[in-house]
């Protein structure tokens, strides 16, 4: 899966939700976010911190905002997509357009709060230890694609850190993307990074 180069791309890709995926996009820009293509999907930006971004999956539309773990949730809508994994990163599902409709003000008031954040410099940061933290290039790639993330999820602990790694320490943004790349097909193969070495 390369991914859509454009979220009118993205949307034609989704067929079933489109309705969906255009009024959340409208919603996103209404704030004055930048939208770009990070992973294949529509991120939206406000200079260089990811604030938020949109995917499609069989039976819901997700949004999740970066540093959602921060945000003042008093109806309880957000939720960890992937519990000990992430530690920012906070999901919101939608099963219909009127949920959207109805949750239209919330996104707003959350987005507001997650640029007020990043402006204090008020931000989780990953940290290093025996938990497994996903950089978010490539948890936000894994939350786009259920085949991919079913397969990272069946690889062994140390596969997946090898993996988490690998992206972690490219430093520029064409580098981790050109390492997400080649590490998809590595993932859905069931193999390790280092297999190839190991194998010797």
């Amino acid at each position: 899966m390369k991914g859509a180069r454009n979220a009118e791309e993205f949307i034609l890709e989704n067929p079933g939700w489109q309705r969906e995926l255009i009024t959340l996009r409208e919603i996103f820009l209404s704030t004055g976010l930048e939208e770009t293509i990070k992973w294949g999907i529509p991120v939206y930006t406000n200079g260089t911190d990811n604030v938020a971004g949109m995917a499609a999956f069989k039976s819901y539309v997700g949004i999740w905002f970066y540093q959602g773990a921060l945000l003042k949730d008093e109806t309880g809508k957000l939720i960890v997509a992937q519990e000990g994994v992430t530690k920012a990163i906070r999901q919101w599902r939608f099963e219909s357009y009127e949920e959207i409709e109805n949750g239209r003000d919330t996104i707003i008031a959350f987005v507001k709060e997650s640029v007020d954040n990043f402006a204090k410099g008020k931000i989780i940061k990953p940290s290093r230890g025996s938990e497994l933290v996903l950089p978010e290039d490539l948890n936000a790639r894994l939350d786009a694609d259920p085949s991919l993330k079913m397969a990272f999820e069946n690889l062994s602990l140390s596969r997946r850190r090898d993996y988490a790694e690998h992206i972690a320490t490219a430093k520029r943004e064409e580098t981790r993307n050109a390492r997400l790349e080649k590490i998809i097909p590595m993932i859905l193969r069931g193999e390790g990074l280092n297999d190839k070495y190991n194998r010797k």
